[in-house]
């Protein structure tokens, strides 16, 4: 099936997407496409214009800079994936790009195309929810950050304003203390997660001092489970503790029954790849420490 008739523009400059969002009722943004275009092919949804961002100068590259890691617009899952600083204290964003979709989504898809995006089922919002990620938004009026927890209001709705490009992610950093494991479960190799559930733990003198937890594509939205974290924070990571903080983020969990399990198996599966998470996020932060 081929899409509707749209006008296509590609600008070189932040000012010229945000003029061309700002002048067109209903363009959307094109980065890596990997949403945008099956939307359209499929017609389930239709556009004006597309504004393909492939050309702007100044948004792609990750850094570490400002306390903290920069992501561009223009990263591709791939580059995530291959980064050397995505790895130990950031090694939750590292994890979960290797287990966002398949290989050929990888090389196109962005991880800010995907959060502006919003997709439930979306790795990359579990992730910054887990790593206390934000967004650098430009429109005509500036410059503003949003957290993630601020960003999603519902399956595929954020609190983007239509004339609002999203330019970077920012991750804080969380100290060299720190471990991160993204788990998911899927029917095949780039399917969409039956659950998924991600982890970061920082640790403090033996003691959780900064946790983590968000959960993919059981609920409407990626959901952080609050309740967990606040159950183990400061506290000491025993069994008992890591097994009352997934039993706590099966409960954050709001799934529904369909092909691909029941509500309870997927409830079930965040509380076990909670717990492996919790155990495999705490090792590796406990080697920091060493």
């Amino acid at each position: 099936m081929y899409p509707s008739r749209f006008e296509y523009l590609a600008p070189t400059s932040v000012e010229e997407v945000i003029a061309a969002l700002g002048e067109r009722e209903g363009a959307k943004v094109m980065a890596g496409g990997q949403s945008l275009i099956p939307v359209l092919k499929l017609r389930v949804a239709s556009v004006d214009t597309v504004v393909d961002v492939n050309r702007v100068a100044g948004l792609d590259g990750i850094e570490e800079a400002d306390g903290g890691l920069r992501i561009g617009a223009l990263v591709r899952h791939v580059e995530a994936e291959r980064s050397p600083l995505l790895t130990k204290r950031y090694g939750l964003l590292g994890a979960t790009a290797r287990l966002v979709a398949d290989p050929l989504v990888r090389n196109r898809g962005t991880i800010c195309g995907s959060l502006a995006h919003a997709d439930p089922q979306g790795d990359w919002g579990s992730a910054m929810l887990a790593a206390r990620g934000s967004v650098v938004v430009r429109g005509p009026n500036g410059e503003r950050t949003i957290a993630v927890d601020e960003l999603s209001l519902g399956p595929f709705m954020t609190t983007l304003q239509p004339d609002e490009l999203i330019t970077e992610v920012r991750v804080p950093d969380p100290g060299p203390r720190t471990g991160g494991a993204y788990l998911k479960l899927e029917r095949k190799v780039g399917d969409f997660a039956t659950a998924a559930v991600a982890v970061q733990v920082t640790m403090d003198n033996g003691s959780v001092g900064q946790v983590g937890i968000g959960l993919t594509g059981v609920g409407a939205t990626n959901v952080r489970a609050t309740a967990a974290e606040d159950a183990l924070r400061g506290s000491e990571p025993t069994d008992e503790a890591i097994a009352a903080a997934a039993r706590l983020a099966a409960e954050a969990a709001e799934p529904q029954s369909d092909n691909r399990g029941t509500a309870d198996y997927k409830r079930n599966v965040v509380r076990v790849y909670c717990e492996r998470g919790l155990r495999t996020a705490i090792s590796a932060a406990r080697a920091g420490e060493e």
